[in-house]
């Protein structure tokens, strides 16, 4: 093949952006990279239509962990990111995520708020007369206990992280092609190469999918099957006719989640597994908001029984079927075809993270800061699941 990269990243999303712009800010590094991105203009990417929430309330310390150096590395992003003098401004509102749980969930609520405190997340756990008193806009009289983080949570503009990682990316010598990887060429126990849409055939020495909701489909070309697969997820959008005060991002315990998004609000709901199936259309499911999201919605906060449904939009979740948490190094068998996939809706917040880290897996050969290796592709064919509780 006449040409050559180091690293070619399948994806120019958050994800491989932010891999990208790791590889480049590693003094260690000096090789040539190639992200392919089928969509530049980002209209359909699922960076773009998420919520950009920052949370560090999981029930897997890995996750925690990674999250905790998101909110220093969102802080530090306008310096960290700036290129030419000009700094991203990524918009973090830190209003908190507010988990309420039910009696039958209290318990476990109460034992992960334990262990994320231990891991130096600050997390508040509070019964229902301090719910009440802090959020005297909420139903509580069916709740147990809630969990708030009213610091380090919060959400940002995700589009504003994207293009402040592929800006920085290419400024540290990161190429960006418009185009898609249609096959796959091994040689051996390893990549070759890969063949894109438009007719190039490109030898690389790594290839990291960083596909998203499609990652499932490019392992497939290797001849991987990765349990990570395209699922719909409907954001509505609705004005209040009650004013009320700045909410953090509140999860029911029925699963449906809220937050405000200027005067306006925004809600979602991941359905049962059972009603999940693969998709790759972004047509809203409107019926979801007046059949379950409202009633629930009117029920937990008595304001939102008189609001009006403004808009919606759909995205995607790169949503790993086996544990719901991502796939992070490289394949047992292929060893320079490396994951970074299957965020399953925490995506954005993991990012920073998760770039780092794979960037230090092909510079250093190791994770040199946060050992991340129990998302490794390894624990799938040996049925080793590694379930992530909190995902909305």
């Amino acid at each position: 093949m006449s040409e050559h990269y180091d690293v070619i990243v399948a994806g120019g999303g958050v994800m491989g952006s932010a891999i990208a712009y790791f590889l480049g800010a590693d003094p260690d590094f000096d090789g040539t990279v190639l992200v392919v991105e089928r969509d530049p203009s980002y209209a359909d990417c699922a960076t773009t239509r998420s919520w950009g929430g920052i949370r560090q309330q999981f029930s897997t310390p890995e996750n925690v962990r990674m999250s905790l150096f998101a909110t220093d590395f969102v802080r530090a992003a306008g310096e960290t990111l700036a290129v030419d003098g000009e700094a991203p401004d990524l918009a973090f509102r830190e209003r908190g995520y507010l988990f309420l749980a039910s009696a039958a969930g209290q318990a476990v609520l109460r034992d992960n708020v334990a262990a994320q405190r231990a891991l130096g997340a600050a997390v508040d756990l509070l019964d229902p007369p301090a719910l009440v008193a802090r959020f005297p806009w909420l139903e509580v009289s069916d709740i147990a206990a809630g969990a708030f983080g009213a610091r380090n949570e919060g959400w940002i503009d995700p589009s504003a992280l994207l293009h402040a990682f592929r800006r920085k990316a290419r400024a540290l010598g990161a190429v960006y092609v418009a185009d898609e990887i249609c096959a796959i060429d091994r040689a051996g126990a390893g990549v070759a190469g890969v063949r894109l849409r438009a007719g190039r055939r490109l030898g690389c020495g790594i290839l990291v999918n960083a596909a998203g909701p499609w990652a499932g489909a490019l392992a497939a070309l290797a001849g991987i099957e990765l349990p990570v697969r395209p699922r719909k997820r409907t954001t509505f959008v609705f004005d209040c006719r009650e004013p009320l005060p700045p909410l953090p991002l509140t999860v029911d315990p029925s699963g449906v989640a809220v937050r405000p998004e200027g005067a306006q609000y925004l809600a979602i709901l991941s359905p049962p597994e059972d009603q999940d199936p693969d998709s790759t259309d972004l047509e809203p499911d409107h019926s979801l908001f007046e059949e379950v999201i409202w009633p629930v919605l009117a029920a937990r906060v008595p304001a939102f029984a008189a609001i009006k449904a403004t808009g919606a939009w759909a995205g995607h979740y790169d949503y790993n079927t086996f544990d719901q948490n991502a796939v992070l190094g490289p394949h047992p068998d292929l060893g320079n075809f490396l994951f970074c996939n299957g965020f399953s809706g925490h995506g954005i917040q993991q990012s920073p993270a998760a770039g780092r880290a794979l960037a230090e897996l092909i510079v250093h050969r190791r994770y040199r800061t946060l050992d991340l290796s129990a998302f490794s592709f390894d624990r799938i064919p040996a049925g080793r699941a590694l379930r992530e509780v909190n995902v909305v």
